[in-house]
């Protein structure tokens, strides 16, 4: 057997050798790349023996008693009182009896004593590629080990057991083995107990698979937010509210009952304090808020989110400028952390008022105490883009001809996650409209595209689908009894983008609870990075369009970033709160001097932040604010000190007038090529408007450096 002093002097003094100290050889487990610090379970030791019945057979020898039912089962798991006898001297003395064939303590990672970590007699090593089969043997054959097998697929890796030479454990051995130059990889052969996903109790949840599912008819794989991930995590928190405004919410269901579960409601279209709806047909809201939110509690469904609290909120049924103001001041002074908007106007193309506007930048901007407001909206059912012309024929009494521009003002604000809706079977819904501004998709039905037109209602638009839909409906809340949908009290065929925008409310929910220090921005960030690229490659069976693939940008027309993945978001809200928590410091400097933008000025303008630490770039955030009367004439870019260029914005934004926005290395990759410049110097934000007849101004902008 090896020790330290035996090492090559090349292991003894490289970096792994110096992370692992004598004392900690026993406590370090080596696992992916990584050194999780152990600690033994101070009352228990586990025993392979020649046979189970061996080994309960010691258990009358000593001093111990058998933990029925915990341990895997090739071992058995031996629990000594400490009060009797130390358990590393019975230990000790079991492993000298001669049917043991290897005896181990029980460890948990520390500070976690839920954890179960059980030791095996394997560990893995995979040597370098010029280490040769003579030198593995001789290394190998010092520490007592016997290869069993190699790795296939991973070159020069090998399975070893400890035979009766070795005279440390498995943890212990690898810890001297990673010290070696000439060893690449070493592990110990561990058991852990598997643990499933949370899946709630309530009866009618194997039914929602679009939250989660194995499979089944009419189900691709992966088609669904995988929920229960997400939930191991976290339900979500009472404290994180989610808004959904819509027409009336049956809060008699007994999925919206709970302690706390309802949050400042308000009914627009009464008056008063009461959203339940009181006329024919006011199904729609008690629907969406079952899909967000609905309470986990043993009966009927779950929402996305079920530990959220919900503030139902009833609008009028018709847009203004007070009633926007209305709603989302509300909204966003009661405590909502999340909005979710299943609804659009009545109309084809609708730019917001400046009022309108407004609201919504500052309920985005200035709720959750200066966090802001999670905005979602439904990107629209009418199979049109959300900002983009068609060439229009065949609508019942030709109420739209020709080239015909389609705009919803609310899915293209800024501040707003526009919605869109995939199908069980990861393809793009049949009615769901599509466009640059689409943030995520989320799972939903299949039908034929409609719209909501003055005068002519609710009605299909042309052409006429030809084809059969595929795809499963959303099985969710309905209102109580024989009013709603279905008089189940629940409905199994809910869909459109009305679905699917509180689904990604309900997931925006879950991420805020796991970490409700992000903002609005970094949540949208968090939901477009962690999004699955569902490819779509058929044709759209209405008008034939392909736009179902990705961008060298990372989106898609149809999907946008993909469809939300609640567990991968989860987890990056939670690996996002461990590395600004672990980070050293920031170095935040804003120029609020606004400059006016000259029309089609090659030269552009520049304005200034002088950073005046010293330290090396490691992260790097830049927000900005600009108003021009066409966006999409300007292009903005950021030099370094260094004079390295990077272009923020191209000339993609089109029509819209105003830029509230931060640039991340997650939302312009290429912000990686100032890592590791010095902070110190001149950093400059190029502004370039590149076509004539539109102005607008740099209002301030904001350069934050992580060091």
């Amino acid at each position: 057997m090896t020790n330290p002093s035996n090492l090559p002097n090349s292991a003894q003094n490289s970096p792994a050798n110096a992370s692992v100290s004598e004392g900690n050889r026993g406590k370090i487990l080596q696992r992916g790349g990584e050194e999780l610090l152990l600690e033994k379970v101070e009352d228990r030791f586990t025993v392979h023996a020649g046979s189970g019945q061996q080994a309960r057979d010691l258990a009358n020898q000593f001093p111990a008693t058998i933990a029925p039912g915990i341990a895997p089962p090739e071992l058995t798991e031996f629990v000594v009182d400490p009060a009797q006898k130390d358990k590393d001297q019975v230990l000790n003395e079991v492993r000298q009896d001669t049917n043991v064939e290897y005896a181990s303590h029980v460890y948990q990672v520390k500070n976690s004593p839920a954890s179960r970590i059980y030791l095996t007699n394997q560990i893995t090593i995979q040597f370098t590629p010029t280490v040769s089969a003579e030198t593995i043997a001789a290394i190998t054959s010092e520490l007592g080990l016997r290869q069993v097998k190699p790795i296939v697929g991973v070159s020069n890796a090998f399975v070893f057991e400890l035979t009766a030479a070795a005279t440390e454990n498995p943890m212990k051995i690898t810890n001297r083995l990673i010290a070696r130059t000439d060893v690449m990889t070493a592990e110990p052969n561990i058991i852990v107990k598997t643990e499933s996903h949370y899946r709630p109790k309530d009866p009618l949840y194997g039914k929602q698979w679009h939250l989660n599912h194995t499979g089944g008819a009419g189900l691709a794989s992966g088609s669904h937010v995988f929920a229960e991930q997400a939930w191991d995590v976290t339900r979500g928190s009472r404290s994180i509210v989610v808004a959904v405004m819509d027409d009336g919410m049956d809060l008699n269901h007994p999925d919206f009952q709970g302690v706390g579960k309802i949050v400042a409601p308000r009914d627009f279209k009464g008056d008063d304090f009461d959203p339940e709806p009181d006329e024919a047909g006011e199904d729609h809201g008690t629907s969406c808020a079952g899909v967000a939110v609905a309470e986990e509690n043993g009966f009927g469904v779950v929402g996305a989110a079920p530990g959220c609290a919900l503030m139902p909120i009833r609008t009028t049924g018709f847009l203004d400028d007070d009633a926007i103001e209305s709603l989302f001041g509300w909204a966003m002074t009661k405590g909502a952390a999340v909005i979710s908007c299943s609804w659009g106007p009545s109309a084809v193309y609708f730019p917001l008022s400046l009022r309108q506007r407004a609201a919504l930048t500052r309920a985005a901007t200035e709720g959750r105490n200066g966090k802001g407001c999670v905005i979602v909206f439904a990107a629209g059912n009418a199979n049109r883009p959300t900002n983009g012309t068609i060439n229009e024929s065949g609508w019942e009494r030709n109420a739209i001809s020709g080239a015909t521009q389609w705009l919803g003002g609310f899915t293209v604000h800024p501040d707003v996650l526009a919605i869109s809706a995939c199908t069980s079977l990861s393809k793009k819904a049949a009615y769901s409209n599509w466009g640059g501004e689409i943030a995520v998709c989320a799972p939903s039905n299949n039908a034929p595209p409609g719209v909501g037109l003055p005068d002519l209602g609710y009605v299909a638009t042309p052409p006429q689908v030809r084809v059969q839909l595929q795809g499963l409906g959303v099985f969710t809340t309905d209102r109580v009894g024989a009013a709603g949908y279905d008089a189940s009290s629940f409905t199994s065929d809910f869909g459109g983008t009305s679905s699917a925008t509180p689904l990604v409310a309900g997931v925006a929910a879950l991420v805020l609870s796991a970490n409700p220090d992000l903002t609005a921005q970094d949540v949208r960030q968090i939901l477009q990075q962690t999004a699955d690229k569902i490819v779509d490659n058929d044709a759209d069976p209405q008008l034939g369009l392909r736009k179902g693939t990705y961008e060298s940008n990372g989106r898609c027309d149809w999907f946008g970033y993909g469809k939300v993945n609640a567990a991968k978001a989860v987890q990056a809200a939670v690996q996002r709160q461990a590395m600004i928590a672990a980070s050293s410091r920031s170095i935040p400097v804003q120029n609020n001097v606004s400059v006016a933008i000259p029309d089609n000025n090659p030269q552009g303008i520049v304005s200034v932040i002088q950073i005046a630490d010293s330290a090396i770039v490691r992260d790097i955030q830049v927000a900005l604010d600009i108003d021009h009367t066409y966006l999409g004439d300007l292009e903005v870019s950021l030099v370094s000190p260094s004079g390295s260029v990077v272009m923020l914005q191209g000339r993609t934004l089109g029509r819209r007038t105003k830029l509230q926005i931060i640039y991340s290395l997650q939302t312009t990759p290429t912000l990686k090529k100032f890592l590791g410049q010095q902070t110190q110097g001149r950093w400059q934000l190029r502004v370039v408007d590149q076509i004539a007849n539109d102005i607008g101004t740099l209002n301030w902008w904001k350069l934050t450096l992580g060091a």
